[in-house]
């Protein structure tokens, strides 16, 4: 049976952590756990999923849920209520809702004080991994036979009906993620037409339906190329020289988005090197599968630009193909020949040189799940038997994640995301007597994984910006900073420094403090490069727009969005400005100001100006705002609205709010709720839920911006719809239903945030109960 084992660093000698590993959680499979009766509940989990696949695409996270609440026998004492049709909310009821989901809450928290959670949902994050542990034969020490079990049981469930597979959970089938599971299947054992319910052959007809694999987009050809199922020369150039380019160019490494930068940096490593794995007789076996035609027949030229209609979401610009061309009928042949070749192996040696920065500065965690299957392929490829390959092994385990589903790989983990909004919701209870205990564990997980140091050596040079002070979308150990996350993470620490010590544990230092605003106010400044006989960076002017980025300052020309190289995202070149994360840097720099009014004073309040100018600029004309990590419009009003409030902007000064209320006024549904679809997301325009469904998730974020804008003192009939609908969803425990996903990055790509169903109604349903007068 699976248990879940928190701030465990095991006993691998290759693995190191700078806080003792707090915020680690790892699965371990142990066959003497749990009683007949209990496995037979988790089974039962994983079957039921399995039938109602269709009717709900995301998982409830059940498994390490029954586990902690086992450990701690929890049992909720607090009555069920219901508001009944005809009655008004009473304070009453509505505090008992929020007490009963505040103690079921309380349980949750893990032993180092966060709350663990799924953050997943992406199809493609997993079969890179099983892919490189195939090439590099630790397939059946890492993912022994349970593991496979889980990893295919998690295929099943999320196959749609036409037998494909969508980019994410929510989405409809595509080539890339067809593939990937295809043969990440055949890889872990199913025959040619294996698998429940015939899911090998279903899937191989799917992609047979579309003339063959030669269509799978960019990163799936690189992929197919590493694997032997592939011929590289059907790729676009990935030119390792690109890695020095001198600073002064537009086209430099340091301008682009960290993530774009981390991917197609051991991607480039390894089409320099133009590696290819073992063939094996399963690889010769997939070769004959996977196209319409004999491998050896292909040609590999004309497929280069070639992406299937259901995967192109955003077409590659004329410049990008043109740029591509030249690069492969003038660039690649000389630097294939004498003594060309010598520029090729020095690139090759400054591109694994920045790998092992990366590697060493996240403790081989690195930035995500889709560098981490790259760089430890590359680590490998440059030495099998090397001590950083063996530290990537050792980190693997930080990416699994097993839930009733199956097993899946994690983006990188939300453990502080989600728990510095699990303190908030819960210090807005106003129940410290009742829950004092839980709020000081995570008071001490809040401060412990603040990052304490910048990046080694002379980080500028690697690329990367400050990180002192900062809090990481995970842990400590992940190192790379984030701007909403340092933003939320500040606010706990400020809000708990006003409560009593005794009780939630002593405030943070005021250095400390100091650091993260530091952090807040540099990712509102632009970069500048100069030539390099000047300066690498200098940070000099403030953003043209005053909004904040995520995880380093914006300020690299647009036009090369044109460059995008991926043909499923968008604006993943550049670094770009959010509002997200803008007005959750106001809320916390705000209520810094109130706790230490002396400290840089004029630089805050100038950056609250131009942050606040920044929010009300991008407001689109329907009074929405577009929410880039949420879906989406109702997650952008949220924030929005509550960074205007904290401003000091009002519904009768501020044109923005009315026009943000308006916009969420005319959207409620007829049970109190709102619904929105994923689709709003790439369609980037509003779509509901199908017949115009309400999402619990959602209605807390949309109850919760009207209560920024002050809708109680106008007219509160809005709010007490909503908080009926949130009282009346909630389940016999204390908890609330899991339902359609509600996070998104890159405008079409979806994520799982499996503790939002948790945290957000019991959130709005505090802040209603402190803001609404009821009887």
């Amino acid at each position: 049976m699976w248990r879940l084992k928190i701030a465990d660093g095991g006993n691998d000698p290759y693995i190191f952590s700078t806080n003792n590993f707090v915020g680690r959680q790892i699965w371990e499979f142990d066959p003497d756990y749990g009683t007949p009766e209990e496995r037979a509940e988790v089974e039962a989990a994983r079957e039921n999923f399995l039938k109602n696949r269709y009717q709900v695409k995301a998982n409830s996270d059940l498994i390490w849920r029954m586990q902690f609440l086992r450990e701690k026998n929890f049992k909720q004492t607090i009555a069920q209520v219901k508001v009944e049709d005809g009655k008004e909310i009473t304070k009453e009821n509505a505090t008992t809702a929020m007490k009963r989901g505040a103690h079921f809450f309380s349980a949750l928290q893990a032993s180092d004080g966060h709350w663990p959670a799924e953050n997943a949902g992406p199809l493609f994050f997993l079969p890179p991994l099983v892919f490189c542990l195939y090439i590099t034969g630790h397939l059946d020490t890492v993912l022994p036979v349970e593991y496979r079990k889980e990893i295919l049981h998690y295929l099943y469930c999320h196959q749609n009906e036409d037998g494909g597979w969508g980019l994410h959970v929510e989405g409809h089938s595509t080539m890339f993620c067809t593939t990937f599971s295809y043969i990440c299947m055949r890889i872990l054992g199913e025959g040619l037409d294996g698998g429940r319910d015939n899911a090998c052959a279903r899937g191989r007809k799917w992609i047979h339906d579309r003339g063959g694999v030669t269509s799978i987009p960019s990163w799936g050809k690189t992929w197919l190329s590493i694997l032997g199922l592939f011929d590289w020369s059907g790729c676009n150039p990935m030119p390792p020289e690109f890695w020095f380019f001198p600073s002064f160019l537009p086209m430099h490494p340091g301008r682009m988005f960290c993530y774009c930068r981390m991917v197609y940096m051991p991607m480039s490593y390894l089409y320099g090197r133009r590696f290819v794995g073992p063939i094996t007789p399963l690889i010769l076996e997939l070769r004959q599968e996977l196209f319409l035609q004999p491998f050896n027949e292909i040609n590999w030229k004309k497929v280069r630009h070639l992406c299937a209609k259901e995967d192109l979401y955003y077409p590659h610009s004329l410049i990008q193909d043109l740029m591509w061309d030249s690069l492969y009928i003038c660039t690649e042949p000389l630097l294939a020949r004498w003594p060309f070749n010598k520029l090729r192996q020095k690139a090759l040696e400054v591109t694994m040189k920045h790998i092992h920065y990366e590697d060493e500065n996240t403790r081989y965690i690195t930035i995500g799940c889709v560098e981490k299957s790259l760089c430890m392929l590359a680590c490998w490829v440059e030495n099998p038997n090397g001590d950083s390959f063996k530290k990537h092994l050792a980190r693997t385990p930080d990416y699994i994640w097993i839930a009733e589903d199956g097993m899946k790989m994690q983006t990188f983990g939300s453990q502080a995301w989600d728990t510095s909004f699990a303190l908030q919701a819960l210090i807005a209870c106003n129940m410290t007597n009742e829950i004092g205990s839980t709020l000081k564990k995570g008071h001490e997980f809040i401060k412990e994984s603040q990052v304490k140091e910048n990046p080694s050596g002379d980080f500028k040079r690697m690329f990367r910006h400050i990180s002192k002070g900062s809090w990481t979308f995970s842990d400590q150990d992940h190192g790379w900073q984030i701007s909403d996350s340092t933003a939320e993470g500040l606010k706990c620490c400020l809000l708990l420094s006003t409560m009593p010590p005794e009780i939630v544990g002593i405030k943070m230092e005021s250095e400390q403090v100091f650091d993260a605003v530091n952090i807040l106010l540099s990712l509102q400044v632009r970069i500048i490069y100069l030539p390099e006989a000047i300066s690498m960076v200098v940070p000099i002017t403030k953003s043209k727009n005053g909004g904040l980025a995520v995880w380093e300052p914006a300020g690299a020309p647009k036009w090369l969005e044109l460059l995008n190289p991926t043909e499923f995202f968008a604006d993943v070149v550049l670094e770009h400005e959010y509002v997200e994360c803008t007005a959750s840097s106001i809320q916390a720099l705000v209520l810094f100001k109130k706790l230490y009014p002396g400290h840089r004073t004029n630089e805050i309040d100038n950056f609250i100006t131009n942050a606040v100018r920044f929010i009300e600029d991008v407001q689109i004309p329907d009074g929405s705002w577009y929410g880039n990590w949420g879906s989406c419009f109702t997650y952008g009003a949220w924030f929005s609205l509550g960074g205007l409030a904290a401003a000091g902007k009002t519904y009768d000064s501020c044109l923005a709010i009315r026009k943000g209320v308006e916009f969420l006024l005319k959207l409620q549904g007829d049970d109190g709720g709102w619904g929105e679809s994923w689709l709003s997301c790439p369609k980037e325009k509003y779509i509901p839920l199908e017949g115009n469904r309400s999402n619990l998730v959602q209605t807390a974020w949309a109850l919760m911006g009207l209560l920024h804008s002050g809708q109680a003192e106008r007219d509160p009939m809005p709010l007490h719809r909503a908080a009926k609908l949130l009282i009346n969803s909630q389940m016999e425990d204390g908890d609330f239903p899991q339902q359609e996903v509600t996070g998104v990055f890159k405008k079409n790509c979806m994520l799982n945030y499996a503790e939002y169903r948790s945290i957000f109604p019991l959130w709005a349903l505090s802040e209603y109960v402190r803001c609404v007068p009821l009887p």
